[in-house]
């Protein structure tokens, strides 16, 4: 006989996860005590169940294994749904276990609203954010939903499952001997989409034919442990790669093939090169309209465009929005016979691509000095945050990891950060939570406290999760934070810029914000404190902090006028990034037909 609880953090320990992130409520405390009470788990205390969610999402792309997060019933799990959509929207294996009042004090049928104090339907609330959800109802079936969750979160497209346990269940005492296990069934494949066994020949008379190939990679390459083999195609084929802001880090920024980051807030050089392919072979990559840009149609659309993806449902959208793809391939990157099939691709012997490779390079040598001559303007007297970027990058000189916030900072950063081979680059891609990165970079301090972590967050995100520096504290994280500090949200501002005359309302100190001092705000979190108001300060700054072995708040005072440049206004295509190039330079530069 044990405990259900116990049960629960055994099966935690079974599955190798060394921590969960956890706060404490009436309804989750056997869960939590059976957590403290193991030798072989930990738990972390977090101040917001949003944090715990997001801090779980962070140790699942670290470490590539399942995140934990624990929270009571009622607002506790409620407060978990915005980390929840984090990892729903990138497919990140996530399990929550919320607490859920007695059996006895549940609603039932009976019509009202609330029986349990506390008590709230979260499995209905949470079903369409999750791969699964469930309550358990019998002691016995907690093995069998434990692995069902377990295995539903890590196979085909990942993703989060939610199991809610009532407080009476969790502290009953259960016979192993008389628990139930899951098997999962055996799925028939009856896709209407081809696998990429099938395609080869086809994919190879498009190599054969083409004269400016590109390869995009999106985050599925990193989901699916991908890269090297992605890498040593292209490399075969000296084919260049563009890339989706979630594989970003997936070669280093000096490697030949190396396009860099594409879409609507992507580089210019980059945009041009995918716009003007003439052969997309797509990767891991959703192709959401962050990375198409709208209307969809004007993406690449002088290239044969084929797309191997997990999801048969990403794959059939696009003849719902308007979006020809030639080829849509269903195949899931992690099987064994992918790599042997990208082998034989690329043994055949397809004519050079070295013309097409300069255009790219001249694209970008011309285009990075007319954007930065842009932004130099722009930054006036404070700190030009692509020049932090740029030394920020450079001084790296031991295992990373980036995490990134959302807004601005992020876009900021995905155009201009140099990535080396000791970087790795965090952020919840699609779901883009402001706030997300101060709980990611507890996890990656505590999941690999041999690399040193670096938190990228603009002064609206930052707070978002102020009280989670109170865990920074009490575990002495030794997180170096870099605030991008414009006194309100500029991102914001831009799409005001276009579309609302400049009339930032609720989105600077004049239209409603205000924020702390940050100074007396690192001091009471028992972080260290820097400050740089420009340029000239920023190399020997960003020495001291790296080398800094205590937690360190740096205040980048950024101008509010400072925005992302370039960016592509809503409605035009891709290649045509704001501020616009001078029009006989964009014309003679397109290779294919422009939009009118």
């Amino acid at each position: 006989m044990k405990k259900l609880s116990d049960i629960v953090a055994d099966f935690l320990v079974s599955k190798s996860i060394k921590h969960v992130f956890a706060i404490s409520g009436g309804a989750s405390l056997h869960l939590i005590h059976s957590i403290s009470n193991h030798p072989s788990i930990d738990y972390i205390c977090n101040h917001h169940e949003q944090a715990s969610a997001m801090c779980a999402d962070a140790y699942s792309r670290l470490t590539g294994n399942v995140g934990v997060a624990i929270a009571t019933s009622g607002p506790g799990a409620t407060n978990l749904i915005t980390g929840l959509c984090c990892s729903y929207y990138d497919s990140v294996p996530v399990l929550a276990i919320t607490g859920q009042v007695s059996t006895t004090r549940m609603v039932g049928n009976s019509g009202v609203r609330q029986v349990g104090f506390q008590e709230t339907p979260i499995i209905s609330i949470c079903h369409s954010i999750t791969k699964y959800a469930v309550q358990i109802s019998d002691p016995n079936e907690i093995l069998y939903q434990l692995e069902k969750a377990f295995f539903l979160a890590t196979s085909g497209r990942p993703g989060p499952v939610l199991i809610d346990i009532p407080d009476d269940l969790q502290r009953a005492f259960v016979d192993l001997s008389e628990c139930y296990h899951y098997s999962p069934d055996v799925e028939f494949d009856d896709s209407i989409f081809p696998d990429l066994e099938s395609s080869v020949a086809l994919i190879i008379d498009r190599l054969n034919s083409s004269e400016r190939p590109i390869i995009i990679a999106g985050w599925g390459v990193h989901l699916a442990s991908f890269e090297a083999n992605l890498i040593d195609f292209a490399e075969r084929l000296r084919i260049p790669i563009a890339l989706t802001w979630g594989a970003a880090d997936l070669l280093p920024t000096s490697h030949p093939l190396c396009v860099g980051t594409f879409g609507t807030h992507g580089q210019r050089h980059a945009n041009f090169a995918v716009q003007n392919a003439d052969l997309i072979l797509s990767f891991g990559s959703r192709l959401d309209t962050k990375t198409t840009g709208s209307p969809l149609n004007t993406f690449s659309r002088g290239a044969i465009k084929i797309v191997i993806d997990i999801d048969p449902f990403e794959l059939s959208k696009f003849r719902t929005f308007g979006l020809k793809i030639d080829q849509l391939i269903l195949q899931d990157l992690r099987d064994a016979n992918v790599n042997s099939l990208l082998l034989k691709i690329s043994s055949n012997n397809f004519p050079p691509k070295a013309r097409w490779r300069k255009q790219i390079q001249d694209w970008k040598f011309l285009y990075d000095h007319i954007d930065d001559e842009h932004r130099t303007l722009a930054s006036g007297e404070n700190v030009n945050p692509y020049l932090l970027f740029n030394i920020l990058s450079n001084a790296i000189i031991k295992p990373t990891n980036i995490v990134f916030d959302t807004g601005c900072s992020l876009a900021w950063g995905m155009q201009s950060f140099i990535i080396n081979d000791l970087t790795r680059i965090f952020h919840d891609f699609n779901n883009t939570a402001m706030g997300w990165a101060i709980p990611a970079a507890i996890a990656s301090a505590i999941v690999h406290p041999h690399k040193d972590t670096i938190c990228i967050v603009g002064d609206g995100s930052l707070m978002m999760s102020l009280h989670e520096l109170a865990v920074v504290k009490r575990y002495k994280l030794p997180i170096k934070i870099f605030l991008l500090n414009n006194n309100g949200y500029s991102m914001i501002q831009q799409t005001q810029d276009q579309w609302l005359d400049s009339d930032y309302v609720a989105s600077s100190y004049d239209g409603g914000l205000d924020f702390p001092d940050y100074k007396f705000l690192a001091s009471s979190f028992s972080l260290g404190y820097s400050e740089a108001r420009s340029n000239a300060s920023i190399k020997d700054l960003v020495a001291s902090i790296l080398s800094d072995s205590t937690g360190v708040l740096c205040n980048i005072n950024v101008s509010s006028k400072m925005r992302v440049i370039p960016q592509v206004k809503a409605g035009f295509p891709n290649e045509d990034l704001e501020p616009l190039l001078p029009r006989q330079m964009f014309y003679e530069q397109m290779i294919v037909d422009p939009v009118s």
